[in-house]
């Protein structure tokens, strides 16, 4: 591994959240880590995501293919340029990103914005529309507008998604970003730089039994649920009975 500047190591030194930690802690040992070592050595279940904390930390990470131990391709990561630390002014700013939370949920209400779901407060996570190693913290005060509020499983589904977005691995246009329906869910015009369309539902509470009903109906019909909702989505539509 090539000599790390003496302010990159103080930067990588300075961070102190266990997850992205322990992925620093490795880099700094063996100069890279692979996706099969975070699943397999450290329990992180979603690779991508200790990877995304650590880039939002400030600290830049290139991605690069391996072979798994079975002679799977898949990605593994080392440091990038170390003239290209960013200073993360949100880092130890509790009251803030409290602040900003509730600011979000009092405007939108206690909801994820992917799945437009009411949820429990402590179950949302905050989260940048455009991912911090792209568009960085903006020098004047926070602007709540910039972040949203996600359940762990749409976090998760966006990390996975930006992770393999070929904008955030060439370009790294923030414009190109906030016309994704990660950024804005409610006027989009691409998922991750593919022209498609995307819709997101969960049914929880009483929705349980109607999704159960939708199942059903859907294993009669012979299709997948995505299918048969499109068909009764579609006749609607169309005006005629599904």
């Amino acid at each position: 591994m090539k000599k790390l500047p003496k302010e990159f190591l103080a930067k990588c030194k300075s961070v102190t959240a266990r997850r992205p930690r322990v992925v620093i802690d490795h880099l700094l040992k063996h100069g890279q880590i692979t996706t099969e070592e975070l699943k397999e050595k450290y329990g992180y279940n979603h690779p991508p995501r200790a990877i995304r904390d650590v880039r939002e930390q400030g600290i830049p990470l290139e991605r690069f293919p391996v072979k798994d131990s079975v002679g799977r391709s898949i990605a593994a990561y080392r440091f990038g340029d170390a003239t290209q630390v960013r200073a993360r002014r949100f880092d130890g700013r509790t009251a803030l990103s409290k602040q900003i939370k509730t600011q979000l949920i009092e405007k939108y209400g206690c909801r994820c914005f992917i799945y437009l779901e009411e949820m429990p407060e402590a179950t949302l996570q905050i989260d940048h529309r455009v991912p911090f190693e792209i568009a960085g913290e903006p020098k004047d005060a926070l602007n709540p507008d910039d972040f949203m509020l996600l359940s762990g499983s749409a976090n998760r589904a966006k990390s996975w998604s930006c992770e393999h977005c070929e904008n955030r691995i060439t370009e790294k246009n923030a414009a190109v970003c906030l016309t994704c329906y990660w950024a804005r869910p409610e006027n989009y015009t691409h998922v991750a730089t593919t022209p498609i369309r995307r819709l997101d539902m969960i049914w929880q509470g009483e929705g349980i039994k109607q999704y159960e009903r939708l199942k059903t109906d859907a294993t009669k019909a012979g299709v997948p649920i995505p299918d048969y909702v499109k068909s009764i989505l579609a006749s609607i539509q169309a005006g005629t009975t599904p």
